[in-house]
């Protein structure tokens, strides 16, 4: 119940926060770099060593691809919205429903891993938190916030876009426990590698014209220093066996 709790919360807090701060751009930025650097280093200290140490791991590297791949055919329908690219299309090159799909899929497959977790405070589960906040930010902007639309006429449309996003991760992690728990690794695997390409993703085409961003810097190590602090108070009780 906590965690299910937890992640409705990340959404709604993070679609509140932009609803009423989404025209603070570099808020946003910074919040995506931030939630990068976490989830890169929950990606590497967490979800793969679980991954590559768990039976079959040998051929479980074509799924961390099959993540990175299937993020980037979902990003056909979001639009990269993930990593803060909406600012850099017209509004109105993303539909709704396009967005809803993309971003519902996104979530619903994070939340199957959940099913396993035997300790609702995991890492993986704050990593999934920690990248729901900031594009939960941007959905909050993008839907409240659009221009040449009256709130009546997108309020009920956006709720629900909204209602759909924050249920995703807990309908797949209530999916999950329908699933043979020695396929966790394979689900973890698909994270894994939807995780690596929008962190990567959001660090390295944050900077412009390749100048040092000192507070770029100062966010990713922040994240990471975050990830870190949480692997080590963890790192006993995340390990799993199978």
């Amino acid at each position: 119940m906590t965690t299910v709790l937890l992640l409705i919360l990340s959404v709604v807090t993070g679609v509140f926060l932009g609803k009423h701060f989404g025209k603070k751009e570099k808020l946003a930025k910074n919040l995506l770099i931030l939630s990068a650097g976490f989830l890169i280093t929950i990606c590497l200290n967490e979800v793969f060593p679980q991954v590559y140490t768990s039976a079959g791991s040998s051929s479980l590297g074509i799924f961390v691809i099959g993540g990175v791949l299937l993020q980037m055919i979902l990003e056909v329908l979001t639009k990269g919205f993930e990593h803060g690219h909406f600012h850099h299309h017209s509004e109105h090159n993303i539909l709704p429903v396009a967005l809803m799909v993309g971003l519902f899929i996104h979530a619903f497959i994070e939340g199957i891993p959940l099913a396993n977790e035997t300790h609702e405070m995991s890492p993986y589960l704050w990593g999934i938190v920690f990248h729901n906040l900031p594009i939960s930010f941007i959905l909050g902007a993008f839907l409240f916030n659009r221009k040449g639309e009256s709130k009546s006429s997108s309020s009920y449309p956006s709720i629900l876009i909204v209602a759909l996003f924050a249920l995703a991760s807990p309908m797949g992690m209530l999916l999950g426990n329908y699933f043979n728990p020695d396929l966790q690794p394979y689900f973890l695997a698909i994270v894994g590698g939807i995780f690596l390409h929008i962190s990567s993703v959001i660090i390295f085409e944050s900077n412009k014209n390749h100048n040092i961003d000192w507070i770029k810097i100062g966010m990713v190590i922040l994240g990471v220093s975050l990830a870190l602090m949480m692997h080590v108070v963890h790192q006993h009780p995340t390990a799993h066996s199978h």
